[in-house]
């Protein structure tokens, strides 16, 4: 939170730990941009009046510092945000201000005060930072505290994200079915593979998400044997997955040099919480809006039935207009970067006709031998060109 340019996720990503550092817009740094050109998982938000676009319970640590975010204001509103956002089990880290910071004393006092009433255990203070671990269940909350933290009465809205107003209250880790807490999730990298243990994201059943991830590791290595995507090679570091659902995408690349940023549509099933178990990252999103990053900032973007990114689900009409996606996606990608998209042949034939306009270089391939369906795929390679 706050991350700067991502030294701290840099660092992390150096040991095989996956971070999702953010920080606010900054008009005259540009620090998310710096750290995406890094190759480091950076994303530009904030903690401002909405959840972040991230699931409940979907972090094993959560780390500021001196992200001056004001986590005791507005009846501790921010520390709730962030005992939403981890795991239970999990930790925080705060280093600098206020932890032991002249001047701000009762800030320090009442940060204190607030992980206390939520039963936060407080492992260490050295200097000017603190660390403090989540409690594997219930919190103990309701209890007397200056601060009039009680528990939510329904949290069947734990995991919405999406221009969702913050709460006031703390939401019960019992509302969620499933064994999430740290500890009891499978170690890395077994858990990329496992299945999630939160009974509402499978509707379908366990097969259907095993199904997924065996059939993205065919499609993946059709993509580098036969459509010669630069795939595992240092052309290709940052990876968008525009239409994630499980990830399983990202999963068959783990052995490659990429990290991947998992994008749930708005309007589609909310699965980011599956991605987040397997120790993936992602956000929400609605394709009608554009994204939050910084342009030419990803090397190849990737999209299953691109189609249905900018329709209604309930009506089948489009929200928005399928060339305005195209050129939001010519903002993301860098120049001489790649774009692989799978859907039926009408729409391939049409963004195809769209990104020749833009003076890109389609290329139109036959889906997998033994897939099925009507599918085909698109490679668009963005070119550099003068007017």
């Amino acid at each position: 939170m706050g991350c700067g340019v991502a030294s701290f996720g840099g660092y992390l990503l150096a040991q095989d730990i996956l971070t999702m550092s953010f920080a606010p817009r900054d008009s005259h740094k540009s620090q998310i941009q710096f750290a995406l050109e890094r190759g480091i998982p950076a994303f530009v938000a904030m903690l401002g009046t909405r959840r972040l676009p991230f699931p409940a319970f979907g972090f094993d640590l959560v780390h500021c510092s001196r992200c001056l975010i004001p986590f005791t204001a507005y009846n501790a509103t921010y520390f709730i945000e962030v005992d939403r956002l981890l795991h239970p089990g999990g930790y925080l880290v705060i280093s600098g201000p206020p932890v032991r910071w002249a001047k701000q004393e009762k800030e320090w006092s009442d940060l204190q005060a607030v992980a206390k009433a939520l039963c936060y255990e407080q492992i260490t203070v050295h200097e000017n930072t603190a660390i403090w671990k989540k409690p594997a269940a219930d919190s103990c909350l309701p209890n007397g505290n200056e601060f009039g933290l009680e528990l939510c009465d329904d949290s069947g809205d734990l995991s919405q994200a999406w221009y969702f107003k913050l709460k006031k209250c703390v939401s019960s880790t019992s509302s969620i079915k499933g064994d999430y807490a740290i500890g009891t999730i499978p170690k890395w990298p077994e858990r990329l593979t496992a299945a999630p243990s939160r009974p509402p994201l499978l509707k379908t059943g366990v097969d259907v998400y095993e199904a997924d991830t065996k059939l993205w590791v065919q499609r993946v290595a059709h993509y580098k044997n036969s459509l010669n995507i630069k795939l595992g090679t240092p052309s290709i570091r940052n990876v968008m997955d525009m239409n994630a659902l499980y990830g399983g995408f990202a999963a068959a690349l783990k052995f490659d040099p990429v990290w991947v940023m998992n994008v749930v549509p708005a309007q589609k099933p909310p699965t980011l919480d599956a991605i987040f178990d397997r120790g993936l990252i992602g956000v929400y999103h609605d394709w009608c809006e554009p994204f939050s990053t910084y342009p030419r900032t990803y090397d190849l973007i990737h999209a299953v039935s691109i189609e249905s990114l900018i329709k209604d689900p309930a009506t089948g009409k489009n929200r928005c207009n399928i060339v305005d996606l195209m050129v939001e996606i010519d903002r993301i990608l860098r120049p001489e970067g790649t774009v692989v998209l799978r859907d039926a042949p009408k729409v391939i034939d049409k963004v195809a006709r769209i990104a020749h306009a833009v003076r890109w270089k389609p290329t139109i391939y036959d889906k997998e031998p033994d897939s099925h369906g009507r599918e085909k795929i698109l490679v668009l390679t963005k070119t550099l060109w003068k007017l």
